[in-house]
C-alpha cells in the first residue's frame, strides 16, 4: 500500500477532526478573500449593496445630502462676508503686506492692486441677525435655519482643480469624490434609483466647464460614480426603449446579458463585472421609475410658485424640485452645479443676476423640506470652489483661496449662526478656520462615520476622503 495512504487509515479520530477543521477555516478564509471561488455557486438577483458602514458606527443626524454647488467662485464679498473697511477703502492701494508672495490668479504680477468695495449692501436677517446681502433675500428669509461659514480655505486657485479638491479632498485627478465615497459607505435607499445623481444648470455669468470626473468614483468600483441627469428632455440617454422594443423583449435582453456577464463573472471574479450587471438592472428598473420621477404635474400650483418654476425646463430652480423628489425617493446623494458665478469683470450686475437665478430656489428646498418633515434629516450644501479677491480686476474680482464663505442646514446643523471670519478686508481667513478635509470629516460626521475609518486599499495604501488630515467642526453643530 502506498505509504500516503496508510498513514491516512492511521490517523485517530482526534487527528481527522482537527485537520478537517483546519480545512474548513482554510476554506473559509478563501472565500473572504476572493468571494469569486464560490460565487459560481450562487444563482439569482446579485445582493443588493447597503454600504461597508451601515449601519454606521454612531447614530447619524442626516441620511441624505443635496449640496448645491455654485460653480465658479462666488464672491463672499458681495453675498456673505461684508466688509466695512473695505468699503471705506475703495479704489485705494491693497497693503503689500496681504498680497506680496501670496497665490493670485489672473492678477499675478500686477504693479498696483486696489481694494474694490462691497458692490451691494448687506443688512440683518431674521431672529439671528445674520448678515447677509440683499441680492439674496429669499437665502436671508431662512437665515435662522442656516449656518454660515465665512473662514473656508482651499489649495487650488483654478476652476477644476479647485472643483476636484472640494468633491475629492485632492487636486489628483483619479480619486472618489464625496457622493462615491458616501455611496460605498452607506449604500442606496432606493432600488430603483443611483444612489448618486448629479444635475446642473447655467446662467448669470461665465460658464466656466465641469469635468464629469466630478462624479466619477475614481479607484471605487464604478458603481458608485455619480449618474448625470439631463435638466431637460430625456432625463437619462439611452435608458428609454428604442422604437418598437417592448418592456419585456428588453427584460430578457437584460436576464440574459446578466446570466452571460454571471457566468464570465464566476471565473474571472472581476468587480467591474458585477457593476454591469447591476447597473444592466438598474437601468432596467429606471425605465418605469425616471418617467414618474421626473413628471411635475402632480405637483400643486402653490410648490411650483414656491420654487419658481414651472417644472422640466432646465433650470436650477426646475432642479431643486426635482432634488427634492429624488430625496424623497431615498436617493443619497443628490448635486446640483450651477454654472454662473466667475465674475472677472462686471461683479455688481453679474452677482445680481445670478443670484436671482439661484436665491429663491435654494431657500425654497430648505423651507419645503422642513415642512414636510424631511430637514432634519437631510444636509443641504450651499457654496462654491472658492471665494473672490478683495482686489480689483477691472470692475470684477479674481479668484480667491486664502478665504470665502459657505453655508450650511439641516441635519445636525446649528441654524442661524455665523462661524469663523476673516480679516478686515476678507483677504485672510484668521478666526476659526475651515480647509476642505474639516468640511469633508464634519459632512461624513453627520452620517455618523468616523472620516478616519471609511476607506478603501488601493495601490498598497489605505485611502480616505480626508486623506491624511481633517478634523470634525463641532461648534457648527446642533
Amino acid at each position: 500500500m502506498d505509504p500516503r495512504y496508510q498513514k491516512i487509515l492511521n490517523l485517530t479520530r482526534r487527528q481527522c477532526f482537527g485537520r478537517t477543521a483546519r480545512g474548513i477555516g482554510t476554506f473559509a478564509l478563501a472565500s473572504l478573500l476572493n468571494p469569486g471561488l464560490l460565487r459560481a455557486a450562487v444563482e439569482g438577483k446579485p445582493q443588493k449593496w447597503t454600504g461597508i458602514s451601515n449601519p454606521p458606527p454612531r447614530a447619524p443626524k442626516a441620511r441624505r445630502v443635496i449640496y448645491l454647488t455654485m460653480a465658479g467662485g462666488p464672491s463672499h464679498l458681495e453675498t456673505f462676508d461684508y466688509k466695512p473697511t473695505l468699503a471705506k477703502l475703495n479704489g485705494e492701494v491693497i497693503p503689500k503686506s496681504l498680497t506680496d508672495g501670496q497665490p493670485i490668479a489672473q492678477l499675478q504680477g500686477s504693479k498696483e492692486l486696489k481694494c474694490l468695495g462691497p458692490q451691494h449692501t448687506f443688512r440683518r436677517w431674521g431672529a439671528s441677525g445674520q448678515e447677509i446681502t440683499e441680492i439674496l433675500p429669499h437665502i436671508g428669509g431662512i437665515a435662522d435655519d442656516i449656518c454660515i461659514i465665512r473662514s473656508m480655505v482651499t489649495e487650488q486657485i483654478n476652476h477644476d482643480p479647485a472643483q476636484t479638491m472640494m468633491n475629492t479632498g485632492t487636486s489628483i485627478s483619479g480619486r472618489p469624490s464625496i457622493g462615491s465615497w458616501m455611496n460605498y459607505g452607506l449604500g442606496s435607499e432606493n432600488e430603483n434609483l443611483p444612489g448618486f445623481v448629479v444635475l446642473t444648470s447655467e446662467g448669470g455669468g461665465q460658464g466656466q466647464p465641469i469635468s464629469a470626473r466630478q462624479w466619477a468614483s475614481g479607484f471605487l468600483p464604478s458603481k458608485f460614480q455619480g449618474v448625470k441627469f439631463q435638466s431637460s428632455g430625456e432625463p437619462v440617454i439611452y435608458v428609454s426603449n428604442p422604437s418598437g422594443v417592448s418592456s419585456e423583449c428588453q427584460s430578457e435582453v437584460v436576464k440574459c446579458v446578466k446570466e452571460l456577464d454571471r457566468q464570465f463573472d464566476a471565473t474571472v471574479d472581476d468587480p467591474e463585472i458585477a457593476t454591469r450587471i447591476s447597473q444592466y438592472e438598474l437601468a432596467f428598473h429606471m425605465q418605469t421609475s425616471v418617467p414618474e420621477l421626473t413628471d411635475f404635474s402632480g405637483e400643486p400650483q402653490h410648490i411650483l410658485d414656491l420654487y419658481g418654476t414651472k417644472g422640466g425646463d432646465g433650470t436650477f430652480a426646475s432642479n431643486c424640485l426635482l432634488a427634492r423628489r429624488l430625496a424623497e425617493r431615498g436617493v443619497r446623494f443628490i448635486q446640483l452645479y450651477h454654472r454662473g458665478w466667475d465674475h472677472h469683470g462686471g461683479v455688481k450686475a453679474g452677482t445680481k443676476t445670478t443670484a436671482g437665478l439661484v436665491d429663491r430656489a435654494s431657500a425654497a428646498l430648505v423651507y419645503d423640506l422642513k415642512q414636510r418633515g424631511m430637514l432634519d434629516e437631510t444636509l443641504i450644501i450651499w457654496g462654491g470652489e472658492f471665494g473672490r479677491t478683495p482686489m480689483a480686476q477691472g470692475d470684477g474680482r479674481d479668484h480667491h483661496i486664502k478665504g470665502f464663505s459657505i453655508w450650511m442646514a439641516g441635519a445636525g446643523i446649528r441654524g442661524g449662526t455665523t462661524y469663523g471670519a476673516t480679516d478686515e478686508f476678507g483677504y485672510n481667513a484668521v478666526e476659526n478656520v475651515v480647509d476642505v478635509h474639516d468640511f469633508h470629516a464634519t459632512l461624513l460626521h453627520l452620517f455618523g462615520i468616523d472620516h478616519k475609518k471609511l476607506t478603501y486599499r488601493f495601490q498598497g495604501r489605505d485611502f480616505r476622503l480626508t486623506d491624511v488630515k481633517g478634523g470634525v467642526v463641532k461648534a457648527i453643530l446642533a
